[in-house]
């Protein structure tokens, strides 16, 4: 089948790219930035297959971690594969859900992570009343707003739990044009859920009123 051929082209592909980054650090900025591109097309395919009750869908067969939301952003044609885990291995192939947060989609506070210079790029461009739309599993969607932008030195900041209602925060290091990666500070968007049930917002002020206490927000991408 066509689909299934598109696939394996593609895993094959991004199977050269992984072994050629590891034999060659020339153009190694050209081979993220591809690595990332053919991920996301591998993604998709283990997404549609998670929204057809398939669970725990590994992307390609050596993969460590597996999709569990979708990420749109209409007003930028952002539409982006979340993947389970934040840590750097999965962030080279899209934006990943840090532990210890709200399942996407769900209530409570949910945290993603990206990298500066690939999947989170978009977030400099992002302003507050942005519609940012996350996809469950199950097929639901849930929408929120954009309410605030911050830089924070990780070293010393928190983010709150927050009280149950939905919440989402996207963080990724920053400058966004930074020559050497790393560093100590972040981006974060901030944004507040729809209440399915009764379309009630959730205030800003969640995300900063305990700032001292709650997900630490650490080394990133």
């Amino acid at each position: 089948m066509p689909g299934r051929r598109l696939l394996r082209h593609a895993a094959t592909a991004l199977g050269i790219l992984l072994v050629g980054a590891g034999l060659w650090r020339i153009g190694a900025a050209g081979t993220i930035h591809a690595k990332a591109w053919l991920a996301q097309v591998l993604l998709t395919r283990a997404w549609e297959a998670t929204l057809a009750g398939a669970s725990a869908v590994r992307p390609w067969p050596w993969a460590d971690t597996y999709p569990v939301a979708r990420l749109r952003v209409p007003m930028l044609e952002v539409d982006q594969v979340v993947l389970a885990g934040a840590s750097g291995r999965t962030l080279a192939f899209g934006p990943g859900h840090l532990g210890g947060t709200a399942t996407p989609g769900r209530a409570g506070h949910t945290v993603l992570s990206g990298h500066r210079d690939t999947h989170f790029r978009f977030l400099q461009d992002l302003e507050a009343g942005t519609e940012l739309r996350l996809q469950r599993p199950d097929g639901a969607w849930r929408s929120y707003r954009v309410v605030e932008t911050r830089v924070i030195d990780a070293r010393r900041a928190r983010l709150a739990p927050g009280d149950g209602r939905p919440a989402l925060t996207l963080v990724t290091c920053y400058p966004f044009d930074a020559v050497v990666p790393g560093g100590p500070l972040r981006y974060l968007v901030f944004a507040e859920g729809e209440s399915a049930a009764a379309g009630e917002a959730l205030h800003a002020e969640l995300a900063f009123a305990s700032a001292r206490q709650g997900v630490l927000i650490g080394p990133g991408p």
